[in-house]
This record gives C-alpha cells, sequence and structure tokens, in this order.
C-alpha cells in the first residue's frame, strides 16, 4: 500500500471516531507553541485540510524557515524522515511534509483517546 494511502486511513479513522475536530484543536495548539500565526478554522472539512496544511507548510518553508523547524520539533516528526524526502521541489517537499504532519497527529489524537 503507497504511503499515502495510508496517511489518508489515519484520517479516515479520526472521522470515524469523531475526533477530528481534536485534531484540529490539536494542529492549532502546536501551531500556537511554535509561534506561529496560522490557524486551522474548526469549519476546514477534512478533504480540504490537506490542502491548507500544505499552503501553511509552503509559506513558513520560503518565509520563515526558522518557525517551521520548530513545527516539526513541536509535532515530533522525525529528522530522519524529513531527510528522506526530495527537498529539490518545495512544493512537493509541502505536499509530503503535511502528510507527515497529519499523520503524527493524528497518531497523538488517536492514542490520547484511548488512553
Amino acid at each position: 500500500m503507497p504511503r499515502e494511502e495510508k496517511s489518508l486511513q489515519f484520517l479516515d479513522k479520526i472521522k470515524t471516531d469523531n475526533l477530528y475536530p481534536k485534531l484540529l484543536e490539536q494542529l492549532n495548539k502546536d501551531f500556537r507553541f511554535s509561534g506561529i500565526p496560522d490557524e486551522i478554522e474548526s469549519t476546514v472539512k477534512a478533504n480540504e485540510l490537506q490542502n491548507r496544511l500544505i499552503t501553511i507548510i509552503y509559506n513558513l518553508i520560503n518565509r520563515n524557515f526558522a518557525d517551521y523547524l520548530n513545527l516539526l520539533y513541536r509535532i515530533d516528526i522525525s529528522e530522519s524522515e524529513i531527510k528522506k524526502l526530495d527537498g529539490s521541489d518545495i512544493e512537493k517537499l509541502s505536499v509530503q511534509v503535511s502528510k507527515q504532519i497529519l499523520k503524527r497527529e493524528c497518531q497523538k489524537v488517536w492514542l490520547r483517546n484511548r488512553l
């Protein structure tokens, strides 16, 4: 199974378990703690979430790389995973990083709900 499908499965599981609002809260909390003024509105639908996140990541990489790195650290994205990604195209990198972020944030929310 391709990695993209697996990351989307996490999002599907979050929606099925009615944890989507908690996912948005977690993302916004991590943005705030990383000094990122962007916020994902509670009205953002699940199918729009990744595009919104891609835009935020793209802008961070281009405008404030230090905040981008802080966000990755705060969310706990593995440095080795980031190093595996192709950084030669910022648009593709933004898509790949957004998937990593969604996957990790979904894991955190799902695990907290299970404890």
